[in-house]
């Protein structure tokens, strides 16, 4: 086997490797399933990732010359420009990642890191001012007492796309909106009405304690909680549209 082609396959072994240890990462711990198709975040990273994953060996393969006396140079430029562009990579995902799945009225709403609105971070909880390093965390929001309070809520909605679950200092404990969720929570045979009956049927199979849901609204694609109306204890969240 040449140098040069042993390079190469070393390469590409410890950048496979690398891959790998990011897809885990990033869809096992930051995006778990489903909210990484919720997001549409799957094709775009992992297109990124396959490019830095073939690029740099084939360009480390290609410029590598045994007696080049500039090897080493070309060898650490090919390199150094790989991990800074997975570093770009990965910490644009971390950035874009789900923090909270937010329990709002009537629906969960998932708030990713970089939508978060920071103006009033000081006066949220503190288990609240800092999202979790691993998986988005189930939250609920506290409405405002004050009818002056609502009316801004809805106008900055309405006008400026922004919920009040994307605002930590709303943020309490999931159990405290339980008799709203009860009060809430749809009947498992309307997801018959926006999936097919033979999909609902399976899914539900797999979780018979799952007794209602809310809808998941999200940026990409609109998914499903599943939970247990009584305990209002989530039971999942499942790839299935919760409305048309």
């Amino acid at each position: 086997m040449s140098k040069r082609l042993k390079f190469f396959l070393t390469h590409l072994s410890i950048s496979l490797l690398i891959a790998l240890l990011v897809i885990g990462l990033v869809f096992f711990v930051w995006y778990p399933a489903p909210l990484a198709q919720a997001v549409g975040v799957t094709h775009i990273f992992l297109m990124l990732l396959a490019i830095d994953v073939v690029i740099g060996p084939v360009l480390g393969g290609g410029v590598y010359k045994e007696c080049k006396k500039s090897l080493k140079f070309d060898l650490t430029v090919i390199i150094l420009l790989q991990i800074s562009a997975l570093s770009y990579g990965v910490y644009s995902i971390e950035q874009g990642r789900p923090a909270w799945l937010v329990y709002n009225v009537d629906r969960f709403e998932v708030a990713r890191k970089n939508e978060i609105i920071q103006d009033n971070i000081a006066k949220a909880f503190p288990k609240y001012q800092q999202p979790s390093w691993l998986k988005p965390q189930f939250v609920a929001t506290e409405f405002a007492k004050d009818a002056n309070q609502r009316s801004d809520d809805m106008f900055a909605e309405v006008l400026g796309g922004i919920s009040i679950a994307q605002r930590p200092e709303r943020y309490v404990e999931l159990n405290k909106a339980k008799k709203q969720m009860q009060q809430r929570a749809q009947k498992l045979e309307l997801l018959q009405l926006y999936n097919n009956k033979t999909d609902v049927e399976k899914i539900l199979m797999k979780y018979p304690q799952a007794t209602a849901f809310f809808p998941l609204k999200a940026s990409a694609v609109d998914m499903t909680v599943l939970i247990n109306k009584e305990t209002t204890e989530i039971v999942e969240i499942v790839d299935l549209r919760p409305w048309h």
